[in-house]
C-alpha cells in the first residue's frame, strides 16, 4: 500500500445534521417498531447487558443523566459515547474488564453524538471512526488515538442471491446512491454479473439518519469513485441524501435492509455478520473483488503511516493491493489533552490499555482488525507526552 488517503472533500461541516433525508411513511412505522433508540452497554461488576436496537432520528441527544452512575469515581466508572462500528466489540471488551471491578457505560449513538457529548464534558470519552483533522482536534482541546480497524460493506436483501454473488464498482455504487441506477436488473448491474438471476424490482436505498462516522467512510469513498457523487453530495458524517430511507446506527441500517426486500445499504462488517447479511463484493483499486474479512481490512492498513500523521489522522480507503478491502478504516477514541476530571481521563486510559494488551481475541473473533504492536507502542508513547496535567503525565502506561 502507499501512503494512507489523507481525505477528500468533506461536503458539510462535521455537525451540520441533514436536512432533507427522504423516508417513506412505512420506514417511519418500522422505526417505532424497532427496540431502542440507542445502545446502550452498561458492565458493571456482576452484570452485563447488550442492546443493539434502532430507531428515530439524530445522533448525541441522549441526557447526561443517562451516564450518571459510570461517572462515580468510587465505582472505578467510566462513561462513553459515539461509534456504533466498534460497539460489538467494546461490549465484548467490557465485560470482560469487569473482572478489574471497574464498569463502563458506552452509548453507541453514532459518531457525530460522540463529538458533541465530549465537546460538551458529558462523558468521559467519545468515539468516532470519522477521525477528526488537527486542527479541530487542536481547537478543542483534544487527542485522538485509534483502537481497531475494520471494513464497511454493502449489504442487500435479494431473494436468490448468495453473499458475494454480485459485484459493484465504486462508480456504479454511487450511482445507485444517487438514484440513477434504481431497479437490480438495470444494464449497467447486469453488464458486471453475467449469469446471476438479478430480479426485475427497484432498487431501495437505506442509509443513516443520524451523525455517522460510517456514513462519513463510505459516502468519502463514493466521493472518491464517482466524480457526480462528490459534487452533489460530497463526504461528510451526515449528508443529504439523494434517496432512500433512513436508520439510527448500523443496527437500524441492517435492520432496515433485512427488513425491506429489494434494498441496499451499508454496515460496518460486524454487523453483516451478525445478521447474516449477503454482502455485496466491491471492486479495489488493483480491479480485483475480494471478500470483506479482516484479512483484507488488514491489507488496506499494511503500511498506514500512523508515525508521521499529525493528530493520529489516517484515512484507509481504496488502498493497492490485490487483497485490499476498499472501504476499510480505523474507530478513533476522543480525550481530552488537559482534562478537567484527571482520574477519570486516566481511567479511560487503563482501559484502553487493558484492551490493547487482552483484547486482540476478541477483536479477531469479530472481524475487527488488531492495531499493531508498532502502532500501539506509538500510542501509548504518546499518552504520556499528551494528556497531561500541570506538564505531568496523567497515566503513564506500565
Amino acid at each position: 500500500m502507499g501512503s494512507a488517503h489523507a481525505g477528500k472533500r468533506e461536503g458539510s461541516s462535521l455537525m451540520s445534521p441533514m436536512s432533507s433525508t427522504i423516508v417513506r411513511a412505512d420506514a417511519h412505522h418500522a422505526q417505532r417498531r424497532a427496540a431502542a433508540s440507542r445502545i446502550i452497554l452498561f458492565i458493571a461488576a456482576g452484570a452485563a447487558a447488550l442492546s443493539l436496537s434502532a430507531c428515530g432520528k439524530g445522533g448525541g441527544n441522549s441526557s447526561p443523566g443517562a451516564m450518571a452512575g459510570a461517572q462515580d469515581d468510587s465505582s472505578g466508572g467510566i462513561s462513553g459515547a459515539g461509534a456504533t462500528f466498534p460497539a460489538p466489540l467494546y461490549a465484548k471488551w467490557a465485560e470482560a474488564y469487569r473482572g478489574t471491578g471497574a464498569t463502563l457505560n458506552y452509548q453507541a449513538i453514532g459518531s457525530g453524538g460522540g463529538i458533541k457529548q465530549i465537546k460538551a464534558k458529558t462523558v468521559d470519552f467519545g468515539a468516532s471512526d470519522k477521525p477528526l483533522k488537527p486542527d479541530e482536534l487542536n481547537a478543542a482541546g483534544l487527542y485522538q488515538f485509534p483502537t481497531v480497524i475494520g471494513g464497511v460493506v454493502p449489504v442487500v436483501n435479494l431473494t436468490g442471491i448468495a453473499p458475494g454473488q454480485i459485484k459493484l464498482t465504486g462508480q456504479l455504487l454511487g450511482d445507485i446512491f444517487l438514484g440513477k441506477v434504481n431497479r437490480w436488473n438495470a444494464p449497467q448491474i447486469a453488464s458486471l454479473n453475467p449469469g446471476v438471476p438479478l430480479p426485475n424490482m427497484p432498487i431501495t436505498v437505506v442509509h443513516r439518519s443520524d451523525g455517522s462516522g460510517t456514513s462519513f467512510l463510505f459516502t468519502s469513498y463514493l466521493a472518491m469513485k464517482n466524480p457526480e457523487w462528490q459534487a452533489k453530495v460530497g463526504a461528510s458524517d451526515a449528508v443529504e441524501w439523494p434517496t432512500g430511507i433512513g436508520g439510527k446506527g448500523n443496527d437500524g441500517v441492517a435492520a432496515f435492509v433485512k427488513q425491506t426486500a429489494g434494498s441496499i445499504g451499508y454496515v460496518e462488517y460486524a454487523y453483516a455478520k451478525q445478521n447474516k447479511s449477503s454482502f455485496v463484493l466491491l471492486q479495489n483499486k488493483d480491479g480485483q473483488y475480494p471478500k470483506p474479512e479482516a484479512s483484507a481490512f488488514a491489507a488496506a492498513a499494511g503500511d498506514a503511516p500512523w508515525s508521521t500523521a499529525p493528530g493520529n489522522y489516517v484515512l484507509l480507503l481504496d488502498q493497492p493491493g490485490a487483497g485490499t478491502w476498499p472501504i476499510s478504516g480505523a474507530t478513533f477514541i476522543l480525550v481530552y489533552k488537559n482534562p478537567a476530571n484527571p482520574d477519570q481521563s486516566r481511567k479511560v486510559l487503563q482501559f484502553f490499555e487493558w484492551a490493547y494488551k487482552n483484547g486482540d481475541a476478541a477483536a479477531q473473533a469479530l472481524d475487527y482488525v488488531p492495531l499493531p504492536g508498532q502502532v500501539k507502542d506509538l500510542v501509548r508513547k504518546q499518552w504520556a507526552t499528551t494528556i497531561t496535567l500541570n506538564g505531568k503525565p496523567v497515566y503513564q502506561p506500565k
